[in-house]
């Protein structure tokens, strides 16, 4: 006779069936009464507004945003298509958030539709979403799909926004004016709407970003049908010039302004570079003492369970490979971590001995991560397909506001990465935007924790700063700072915490006390 268990099970199973479809995202008539009251009862849905419920798990604590930041669009699109069916888009503002690749949209979501009452519906985590009636609708022409988000076009909402979206979302608006392939589309739509002031602002606001050409060509067409275009920069600050070279990928010209922005401040919350060291072996041999510290810390990061008597013993071979050990996940991710910390070694001398370090990682960064793994696959754990290089799937940072780029715009972003790291200058710059570019990116399915410490601390050793240990206490101020970066734009939480963990560390080379060093009264997530 079946039981309560047997009828969750079936629950499951169809909600299960559902995720294979890719949905996430339920409306009430989407599943059966009995199904949903079960899923919700047990944890595996959400209520996110009356009549709609998210995918979650049992046992969430509250306030954990992974699940609402990876589906929101989803959540969007249905319900404004259920309410307003095809007559609704996006705001200009959102428009052109959702298609320059910022980290955080906003909590506030837009809905223009003549459908629209002004009304503000909660929603989870503080979001809201407001159906605003507009006196009309943009034309069905300048209305895009982009995952079922219906977004107006980047000329068409450029031409939409107030001068103030290019002072308080200034990376979003060079990005967009960088997403034009010619200014004959921002043209058009400006000559239709008959916005001469609006074209001023956008040619100065071309002129701003570098881009003279387009520029000068948006305003001798709106000249020569009789407009006197007077410019206005719009920037309140100069705009950080995006190479117009660079590939027209959002996310590839983002990862370019967040660098550009980011490389001072880095650099200010660091000490004086010492200088690569003339005694390599020494170095190196350093390295080799905080060895087990590191691994112990940056693998209890992660979530797995290892001592540092344990971490000795993988690494000098004192332990049983054909028993216990070889079955368990913790004993394979120290073993792996052994081997990789050996190929990050093998990295830093040639760093040492004057080669770029950004060179360097774009050679051997594949050897670092097969070495991450090949123990956890050697052992059945993983699949062989996890080395099979940069992932083909979503990824989701627990609790973070920020949702890493799609598996298209990564195979875009990371040879720009490497490009990024050869150029830069200064050591404190490729170790804090080396690190926090790469974990932004989240090139791989797992391991970008491991790989962007690793990076830092190669970036590090380019500059002659000592190998240095985030310490897993201090889990949670580091990543309120890396999200601080990723979804803000504001990395300087994250540079002074690193720079205060190398000052530190270059003071006093065991790691083990290295948290009780560091001041206490130190704010590294504001």
């Amino acid at each position: 006779m079946a039981g309560p268990r047997d009828f969750l099970a079936n629950s499951l199973a169809r909600l299960e069936k559902r995720h294979r479809e890719r949905q996430y995202v339920f409306a009430s008539s989407d599943l059966p009464n009995t199904d949903r009251e079960r899923l919700v009862k047990a944890g595996y849905l959400t209520p996110i507004v009356r009549g709609w419920y998210l995918t979650s798990r049992p046992g969430e604590k509250d306030g954990e945003t992974t699940s609402w930041h990876a589906n929101w669009k989803e959540f969007v699109a249905r319900y404004a298509k259920k309410r307003f069916g095809a007559r609704w888009h996006l705001s200009p503002e959102i428009s052109l958030l959702e298609q320059t690749a910022v980290p955080l949209v906003s909590r506030q979501v837009l809905i223009h539709t003549p459908k629209g009452q002004n009304n503000v519906t909660q929603l989870l985590h503080g979001w809201t979403v407001m159906d605003y009636k507009p006196p009309a609708l943009a034309p069905r022409s300048e209305i895009v799909d982009q995952g079922g988000l219906q977004l107006l076009s980047v000329p068409y909402a450029l031409s939409q926004v107030s001068e103030n979206f290019f002072r308080s979302q200034k990376a979003s608006a060079e990005i967009a004016l960088g997403l034009l392939r010619d200014p004959s589309d921002l043209a058009r739509v400006l000559l239709d709407a008959g916005k001469p002031v609006v074209g001023g602002r956008l040619v100065g606001a071309l002129r701003a970003a570098g881009r003279d050409r387009h520029a000068d060509e948006l305003r001798k067409i709106l000249e020569a049908v009789g407009y006197r275009v007077t410019e206005s920069d719009p920037f309140e600050t100069p705009p950080i010039v995006i190479d117009p070279a660079i590939k027209r990928s959002p996310y590839v010209m983002r990862m370019h302004a967040m660098w550009a922005a980011m490389r001072e401040p880095a650099i200010k919350a660091f000490d004086k570079p010492p200088g690569v060291p003339t005694d390599i072996k020494a170095y190196l041999a350093d390295l080799d003492t905080r060895y087990v510290s590191d691994a112990y810390n940056s693998l209890s990061i992660e979530g797995y369970s290892v001592t540092p008597d344990f971490i000795e013993r993988v690494r000098s071979g004192k332990w049983n490979p054909d028993g216990e050990d070889q079955k368990s996940r913790d004993a394979m991710a120290a073993k792996g971590y052994s081997i990789a910390h050996n190929a990050v070694k093998a990295s830093i001398e040639k760093i040492l001995k004057g080669q770029n370090a950004g060179k360097v990682l774009r050679n051997d960064l594949p050897e670092w991560n097969r070495a991450l793994w090949t123990p956890s696959i050697q052992a059945g754990i993983l699949k062989p397909s996890e080395l099979a290089g940069y992932r083909n799937g979503p990824v989701y940072i627990k609790n973070a506001d920020h949702v890493p780029p799609p598996r298209e715009a990564v195979r875009d972003c990371m040879p720009d990465f490497f490009a990024l790291l050869e150029r830069e200058d200064h050591p404190a710059a490729r170790a804090v935007l080396g690190h926090f570019v790469f974990v932004f990116i989240h090139p791989y399915m797992d391991g970008n924790g491991r790989i962007g410490r690793f990076i830092m601390n190669a970036m590090l050793a380019s500059g002659g700063y000592p190998w240095t240990v985030i310490p897993v206490e201090k889990r949670p101020g580091y990543f309120k700072a890396l999200n601080q970066g990723s979804a803000h734009g504001n990395i300087v939480p994250f540079a002074k915490f690193v720079g205060s963990l190398v000052h530190a560390s270059r003071l006093q080379p065991d790691e083990a006390i290295l948290s009780r060093r560091l001041d206490p009264s130190l704010d590294y997530t504001s």
